[in-house]
């Protein structure tokens, strides 16, 4: 590797690190959030914090945010969440089949901290397109839990398996208006998942999230990005829409 590619890859860590410690500064102001899993049919279960072994869920089950739920086959869940503020309101969110989903991304986010994992989000996706092309292999991924998800070996069909599941866990954030984690937890699943960044509906989902959080100009973005693709002519119809609205609004 050249002097020049190791002081890209440092910069990048850099920039991460710090983008790192202020996100846990803000994460540490307090996030007393419980969830009551209120309803199960079929195979449910839940990992606790970074381990791997997936336990059976039950009814009455009380579960923290650094849980992941995962439905199975026609399997299906209701979870209430409940708030240490007593001035917000219980939750209720139904997870359909097939589903993981992070429970830590049933949260609202400040716009700082939306934008601080933006930028995050997208200093990761920098960093493994360079690592990729600097190394000339192909941008596969491999399946993690904790820290560093970055992809780097092939895509087998139970990895891609796991990223449909969490592909639809995203699904159920942006169903029950959690557009900025939506928006967050897919730019992640396309970067471990490339695969799954080539379907058109999958990328309008992050742009119309992008757009709900009150982040237009990201919005316009993805939009942009998305009519440089090969489209239908239905598709085609529905960015320009989406473009020229955005661009109205923003006086453009």
């Amino acid at each position: 590797m050249s002097i020049s590619a190791l002081r890209g890859e440092g910069y990048m860590k850099t920039i991460a690190t710090m983008l790192l410690l202020v996100l846990f500064s803000l994460a540490s102001r307090g996030f007393s959030e419980e969830i009551l899993v209120q309803k199960i049919h079929g195979d449910v279960s839940v990992r606790h914090g970074v381990t791997e072994t997936w336990m059976k869920l039950r009814v009455g089950d009380v579960l923290r945010p650094d849980d992941t739920m995962k439905t199975g086959k026609k399997a299906s869940a209701i979870i209430v969440t409940r708030s240490g503020d007593q001035n917000r309101e219980e939750k209720k969110i139904m997870l359909p089949e097939e589903v993981m989903l992070d429970l830590s991304d049933i949260r609202d986010l400040s716009q700082e901290e939306l934008m601080l994992k933006l930028t995050m989000e997208k200093v990761r996706a920098s960093a493994s397109e360079w690592k990729n092309t600097e190394m000339n292999v192909p941008n596969t991924p491999r399946v993690t839990h904790g820290p560093d998800k970055s992809p780097s070996t092939p895509l087998e069909s139970d990895d891609l398996q796991v990223g449909m599941f969490q592909w639809n866990g995203t699904r159920v954030l942006y169903e029950n208006g959690f557009y900025p984690t939506c928006a967050l937890k897919a730019m992640e699943v396309f970067r471990r998942y490339p695969l799954l960044k080539e379907r058109f509906e999958n990328r309008l989902l992050v742009a119309e999230a992008l757009e709900k959080a009150n982040l237009r100009g990201e919005a316009l973005n993805e939009y942009v990005g998305l009519s440089s693709d090969q489209l239908t002519p239905d598709q085609q119809d529905v960015v320009r829409s989406r473009i020229a609205q955005l661009k109205k609004q923003s006086g453009k």
